[in-house]
């Protein structure tokens, strides 16, 4: 038996607000601002996402032993391409464009360099 159930995801970064509004562009639903330092991402239909502010953040480099990533978001989608030209429209970068070729997922980073791997629906 669960002990607990899953409230909030919540993502450390620079800036709240901007990394709200990426999250927005891809999943749709609302940005609901709670102070400077916290803001969330409602009606997504799933987990409630809230992006906190973090003094001196430092995003995380992947591969890498010494700066490794904290989380990662699984996303599915439709259309791939599609999905990826939006991602990239909305500020997203490219992370293993040479690794796109051979495998049905795509690997970007937002804005504030947290990984995030794109997956085709099975």
């Amino acid at each position: 038996m669960a002990v607990a159930t899953l409230g909030t995801v919540v993502l450390d970064c620079p800036d709240p607000a901007a990394l709200a509004a990426f999250y927005a562009g891809l999943l749709g639903g609302e940005i609901v601002p709670g102070g400077e330092d916290w803001v969330e991402l409602t009606g997504t239909g799933g987990t409630l996402v809230a992006f906190q502010a973090a003094p001196g953040h430092v995003p995380p480099r992947w591969p890498s032993a010494d700066a490794s990533q904290q989380v990662h978001l699984d996303l599915t989608v439709q259309d791939l391409d599609a999905a990826e030209k939006e991602a990239l429209a909305l500020g997203a970068t490219v992370l293993e464009a040479d690794d796109r070729a051979c495998a049905s997922r795509a690997v970007l980073f937002d804005d504030a360099c947290s990984r995030r791997a794109w997956t085709d629906p099975e």
